[in-house]
């Protein structure tokens, strides 16, 4: 079915709609009350957005998926939007779910633990904490002052365990040694639980009673304990952050918009305290109007595995807040309330975190900036024909030619881009041959990169001529390059040469160290060698632009050189556990992933051995690594 056959016969209905490129790619999802009044509405005439007839232009395909109700749109988009993460879609790069300190209390002994994971398992759960520094800060604090277990063991009134150094110093009342009453434990999991919640004059009015009454009782050791447990708690409470004193629970969204570029704030406010923030840059956001870019960061904030507060404050307005609303609601399982404070103290939370938002957007404008002066430097300096923003870099590592291995590292305005690293295994080559190794590594590379039609401004081989020259043949080959490129500021039309269908030409070049200078004074000067000329440029080595190249060439090696080691280690570990009877290759393989190394073999226990291998083939292989039976 052709694309204006799917226009004609759209659902009324409420869905989400999924547009792709001549190339199959989506390059757009969004949800609608009807289907098809909102898809249709692209392909009509009358002003638009940059942004937006840039994405008319480029539709070749479309899908829908109809719901039942727009609320089920809503989450089905952002769920699509963070799996995709569509070219013209506002695409958050915060893939991590967020810190939180859980607290079982049910459990016979509560101990504190940091997970990733929200569960409905009845547990207590504090965050999210953002940046993780003041979690562990607090943490930290929890077990200096409170005793509880800070370990993982498994507590047995029948089997009471000999207590550890944690005990000895006072910092654990010690279940594991079975002599601990179930009710003074849990008497300081209470205290914790109102410290964690911001109750502090609860917390410490408790506490002074409890010191008051051991002093009466002439327990004057328990008496000077809770004193110095009051005198660390009034000092943690002076250093937090207090900010709404009716002790609420909110997220504050903050915002700031200048030079077709955003940042979004997010401050967390948990019992009244600021428990920490999230600052969130978006780059070339022209064609796209506040109240747009606002609604689809936050149906992709709040599509995280997160807890939602009981109110969300917002410095724009948002379409559908009725919508947002009911879908926070459901999420939390109690009411949130969506608000666009106009005055009061929730009006100065909003202009607090608009006011971050726009010193951060200030601070990322001048990094870039900085950033692309030393692209625009190295560009003339080599005399480039791309603006070279994008760098991705190739290296081979190997020994004598065995488990050889390469590496590509990609960079992204003169930042690691470490979500597209790669690695490969060589296959075609046998021995020490570095040339037909990069040779296969870039055919594999930019066969597929041609095809997906995403190329770098600039690909970086590491090594001299022999390692350039056998790149450029191949990117001769699939019609990437060509030998002779195109002089500085020349640009050529959509069509590329001969016909390939490029965008652009990217720019290769080889870089290598040397010495230079008289021997006793020698100095070790980066060279690169560019296509068609002769003699290497020699880089000066305090600049800026040199820094970078090697920088970008450094971290490919490194990426290389580990990958190497792990390819060797596994060797060796596979090698000398194929020789114990009872291991084979399935068994050695799952000891690899469990242990990771000879080593983490040799250290485990015994029991853990046998969980992964069984209780025999445990028994050979420690005797095999120790040299003697259990």
């Amino acid at each position: 079915m052709t694309l204006e056959e799917k226009l004609q016969n759209l659902p009324d209905s409420p869905g989400v709609y999924i547009m792709k490129d001549a190339k199959g790619h989506i390059i757009y999802i969004g949800k609608a009350v009807s289907l098809w009044n909102r898809v249709r509405s692209y392909f009509q005439k009358g002003a638009k957005g940059e942004k937006t007839e840039m994405l008319v232009r480029s539709i070749a395909d479309l899908e829908t998926m109809v719901t039942h109700t727009e609320l089920e749109a809503l989450v089905l988009e952002a769920n699509l939007i963070k799996k995709h993460r569509p070219k013209y879609n506002i695409v958050l790069r915060d893939d991590k779910n967020y810190p939180y300190l859980r607290f079982d209390v049910k459990a016979a002994f509560p101990r504190l633990e940091v997970v990733r994971r929200l569960k409905k398992d009845g547990a207590l759960y504090y965050g999210p904490y953002i940046p993780a520094g003041g979690m562990w800060e607090s943490l930290a604090l929890i077990r200096r002052t409170f005793p509880i277990a800070p370990c993982k063991m498994e507590f047995k009134a029948d089997k009471p365990a000999r207590p550890c150094i944690q005990f000895q110093i006072g910092r654990c009342i010690g279940p594991c040694t079975g002599e601990v009453d179930t009710r003074a434990y849990h008497e300081v999991v209470s205290q914790v639980r109102l410290f964690l919640e911001g109750k502090n004059r609860d917390l410490l009015n408790m506490l002074k009673q409890h010191m008051e009454e051991a002093s009466e009782r002439m327990e004057y050791e328990r008496a000077a304990e809770l004193r110095d447990r009051i005198a660390k708690i009034e000092g943690a409470f002076e250093k937090q952050k207090v900010i709404s004193p009716g002790f609420e629970n909110q997220d504050v969204i903050g915002f700031a918009s200048d030079g077709g570029c955003t940042d979004i704030q997010a401050l967390f406010v948990r019992n009244g305290i600021l428990l920490g923030r999230k600052d969130f840059y978006i780059d070339d956001v022209r064609g796209m109007s506040n109240e747009e870019l606002i609604t689809d960061f936050l149906n992709q904030f709040y599509a995280k595995d997160m807890i939602v507060p009981a109110e969300v404050l917002l410095s724009l307005e948002v379409t559908d807040r009725a919508l947002f609303e009911s879908w926070l609601t459901e999420k939390r399982g109690a009411k949130v309330d969506v608000q666009f404070p106009q005055r009061g103290r929730k009006r100065e939370l909003v202009q607090m975190a608009s006011d971050n938002a726009a010193q951060s957007l200030r601070e990322h404008l001048l990094s870039r900036r900085s950033k692309e002066k030393i692209l625009m430097r190295l560009q003339e300096e080599l005399g480039l024909v791309n603006l070279p923003r994008r760098i991705e870099a190739f290296d081979i590592s190997n020994i004598q030619g065995t488990e050889s291995v390469a590496s590509m590292v990609s960079f992204e305005n003169n930042l690691p881009d470490k979500r597209n690293y790669k690695k490969y295994k060589i296959r075609t080559v046998v021995g020490p041959d570095d040339f037909a190794s990069m040779a296969e590594v870039i055919g594999r590379r930019y066969t597929k990169a041609k095809a997906e039609g995403i190329l770098p401004d600039l690909i970086l081989i590491d090594g001299w001529k022999g390692q350039l020259n056998a790149a450029l043949d191949v990117l001769i080959e699939l019609g990437i390059t060509r030998r002779n490129p195109l002089p500085q500021g020349e640009e050529r039309g959509e069509g590329g040469f001969e016909g390939e269908g490029i965008r652009h030409e990217p720019d290769v070049i080889g870089l290598a160290k040397a010495r230079s200078g008289e021997e006793g004074s020698e100095r070790e000067f980066e060279r690169v060698f560019l296509l068609g000329v002769e003699e290497p440029v020699i880089l000066d080595p305090m600049s800026a632009t040199t820094h970078l190249v090697a920088r970008v060439r450094d971290e490919a090696h490194r990426f290389a050189v580990t990958r190497h080691r792990r390819r060797r280690s596994a060797r060796r570990l596979a090698t000398q556990l194929l020789a114990v009877p009872g291991i084979g290759p399935q068994r050695s393989r799952r000891l690899l992933r469990e242990f990771g190394s000879l080593d983490g073999v040799r250290a485990a226990a015994f029991d853990a051995l046998a969980a992964a291998v069984g209780t025999k083939a445990a028994a050979a292989l420690w005797r095999n690594l120790h040299g003697a039976t259990l």
